[in-house]
């Protein structure tokens, strides 16, 4: 008995490969446990938002946790937090997913992660069955969540910023200050011309869950293994990446020293593997389109990155 293979790989009139043939993937299975993990998601960074946010006057007087995650003022601040910030995630999981569904790859829904702590959430992920058998695949898979979920927090990070309010002076301790990515100086210079050189922004809490949206965006676009940014350098410089992978590595610990962030993403670039393992065709170059879109990776991550995303100040 003979089983059926994985992928036939179509060979152009010239010799270079066009393109993979592949069964239909299964569709979707376990609904219900992605579904179930997406509400207890939306639930703790709904309420995890809620505490940040929530101004102190509404709650005042709120006896005890479970009224303080009751409360209504904390549940409306949450879902203003929530929304946007599982929109932006939700997007780019489900662009990874049609990206696969597209190529025939045997992929999961997204599984999300919820959690009490940080912002109610350790993100979300999909599982790729099927092995992949081009840069070309490797390519549309790892590019296409980025892309999606930045586009979805440009209109969050627009309305957010001009939600927020504008102070004149940062207290002198006891508050948490954000980085700031270049598009998000952009906008807000734009949306706020007026703002005193040593004032800053109270922000709104769409305005947060933005800018955690191109957190993510910029971590995921790190150049490393078998995060985003790994598949889509390697498919541009092929067996490259393998040379500066280990260089780039040691920048992230060097910027450890600006933020200890970045070294819980340096360990978790050496648990997922620094260099991207190989693929069929790694020298092959890229076409035109994806070529285009490859760089247009890199400058979203330049527009997303920051590199001292949270500074604490007692």
């Amino acid at each position: 008995m003979t089983d059926f293979p994985q992928h036939i790989e179509i060979i152009g009139p010239d010799g270079v490969p066009v393109g993979v043939l592949r069964p239909v993937p299964p569709p979707p299975r376990r609904v219900w446990l992605h579904a179930l993990l997406f509400v207890l998601t939306l639930i703790t960074t709904t309420l995890v938002g809620g505490i940040m946010n929530v101004q102190p006057e509404e709650v005042a007087g709120v006896q005890g946790l479970l009224g303080l995650l009751l409360h209504p003022g904390v549940i409306r601040a949450g879902m203003m937090f929530s929304l946007p910030l599982m929109l932006i995630l939700l997007t780019h999981e489900m662009a990874h997913y049609w990206a696969c569904r597209r190529h025939h790859l045997d992929a999961t829904l997204p599984f999300f992660i919820p959690a009490p702590i940080g912002i109610g959430t350790l993100g979300a992920f999909i599982r790729i069955r099927t092995p992949l058998a081009t840069k070309r695949e490797l390519f549309d898979v790892g590019a296409s969540g980025p892309l999606a979920g930045f586009l979805v927090s440009i209109p969050a990070l627009v309305a957010g910023l001009a939600l927020s309010t504008p102070v004149a002076h940062l207290p002198e301790r006891g508050y948490m200050l954000f980085g700031e990515p270049l598009l998000f100086k952009l906008l807000a210079r734009l949306l706020h011309p007026g703002l005193a050189a040593d004032g800053d922004l109270l922000l709104h809490p769409v305005g947060m869950a933005a800018w955690f949206g191109l957190l993510v965006t910029a971590l995921n676009l790190l150049p490393f293994g078998q995060l985003d940014g790994g598949h889509i350098t390697y498919a541009l410089i092929g067996r490259w990446h393998r040379r500066i992978a280990w260089p780039l590595l040691a920048v992230l610990v060097g910027l450890g020293f600006r933020w200890p962030g970045w070294w819980v993403w340096a360990v978790i670039a050496l648990v997922l593997g620094v260099r991207h393992p190989w693929v069929p065709g790694e020298n092959e170059p890229l076409d035109r389109r994806r070529l285009a879109l490859a760089w247009l990776c890199i400058a979203v991550f330049i527009l997303c990155f920051t590199p001292q995303p949270v500074t604490f100040v007692n």
